[in-house]
């Protein structure tokens, strides 16, 4: 199997590190395999703890290895946290032919990068968001089309440069080359949502476990990205400390028998825990107790900054929800209920290989791997990712080892 044929997508995440493992196939691509090991050395997306975040990301590579057979050796990363953030601008470039060509289009879209950045901060995605032609509106692809002057309206993610720094560091550290950073929210709207939603208007909200992604798409564009600091950690943590047990247990106990709404709960039903070192009983409507507050406060939290952002006048389709943190039983119908929209739970599609990946935690790994293939079967002008960016990344990170 030849190494040029694989793409390799790494989810680092702040609970989960998660491999997906995808090979080209006659210019189809399929999932050979997809692996998963706890993350440690990471808090919010951020790396806190260099050699645990190494040790986290090697045994999530050597499992997806075991299960394909295949040796990796590169891989795109997704990034996320609350540092990442994301602001609009605008750019033009004046014709230099009777048509616009792919040269125009960059060169507008240059124009649009030009925006300040923080020293602090490096542009991730520059990513278009419509182009005018001598005033006319609403143009998807303007190459071929006749005029004078063209702007090219684009949405701007940016990231701390100590925080994607350091996250290369810790592949690079563990023998693996990064050839992508990509916004994570983007690559899991790239696996499961449709066109159709893209079109008419929606809000994909991925709950990880440190936190909750937002991004909004209306006219095929991406419109809006925001980050909440709250995620699956804390309702595990929120269980912890009221039923006093380990965190591994509540886990255990969130993932086999939470629900985020008590009326769902039968009030005759008890469910077996752990408390310092011996079996007992508890109703399980006291773990639900625990839980609905907290998710009360996420579902807020959403609201409001859909709100912010005019997401209500741009989600006509509704709201998408993913992650591991969206499989809280009831989560979609309580978010129906509190954000006043249609909700739905957003699985990859379109998959062909392993079916294992079929899950909504495993949406970011699977769509770094369709981002991957879409880039590679697309060798010429690729608008979506500032280019020359993310290599300086790569030249400042490998400058530290030498």
């Amino acid at each position: 199997m030849r190494q040029s044929n694989t793409i390799v997508g790494l989810d680092v995440g702040t609970t989960k590190i998660c491999a997906v493992v995808g090979e080209i196939v006659n210019n189809d691509l399929e999932i050979r395999g997809v692996s998963m090991s706890p993350s440690a050395g990471l808090r919010k997306g951020v790396v806190v703890n260099i050699d645990s975040t190494v040790e986290s990301i090697k045994n999530a590579v050597e499992k997806a290895e075991t299960f394909t057979g295949i040796n990796i050796n590169a891989v795109r990363i997704g990034i996320s946290g609350s540092h990442i953030k994301g602001f609009d601008s605008c750019g033009a470039a004046g014709v230099r032919g009777k048509e616009v060509s792919y040269m125009d289009l960059e060169r507008a879209i240059d124009s649009a990068k030009a925006a300040y950045v923080p020293l602090d901060r490096e542009v991730i995605h520059v990513i278009p968001a419509g182009y005018i032609l001598d005033g006319q509106n609403g143009i998807r692809d303007p190459v071929g089309m006749t005029g004078v002057r063209l702007e090219a309206k684009v949405f701007i993610v940016t990231g701390s440069v100590t925080s994607t720094q350091n996250l290369i560091k810790c592949c690079e550290r563990a023998c693996l080359e990064v050839t992508d950073v990509i916004f994570e929210p983007l690559a899991s709207a790239w696996s499961i949502l449709t066109d159709d939603e893209k079109e008419l208007g929606v809000a994909m909200v991925d709950i990880g476990g440190g936190t909750t992604d937002i991004v909004l798409f209306k006219d095929g564009w991406l419109r809006h990205s925001s980050i909440i600091t709250i995620g699956g950690n804390h309702f595990t943590n929120d269980i912890a400390v009221g039923l006093r047990i380990s965190v591994s247990e509540a886990e255990r106990l969130k993932k086999s028998f939470g629900s985020a709404a008590i009326i769902m709960v039968d009030e005759s039903e008890e469910i077996d825990i752990i408390q310092a070192g011996q079996g007992r009983k508890i109703p399980r409507r006291h773990l639900t107790e625990i839980i609905q507050p907290r998710a009360d406060e996420l579902l807020e939290f959403i609201k409001n900054e859909l709100i912010s952002c005019s997401g209500y006048d741009i989600a006509s389709r509704g709201v998408v929800l993913t992650g591991g943190g969206s499989l809280l039983e009831g989560l979609d119908m309580f978010a129906e209920t509190a954000l006043g929209l249609p909700v739905r739970i957003g699985y990859p599609k379109d998959i062909k290989g392993c079916q294992d990946i079929n899950n909504p935690m495993y949406a970011t790994g699977a769509g770094l791997v369709l981002y991957g293939f879409e880039k590679e079967i697309n060798q010429g002008f690729y608008p979506d990712i500032c280019t020359g960016v993310f290599d300086r990344m790569k030249d400042w990170v490998r400058g530290i080892f030498k």
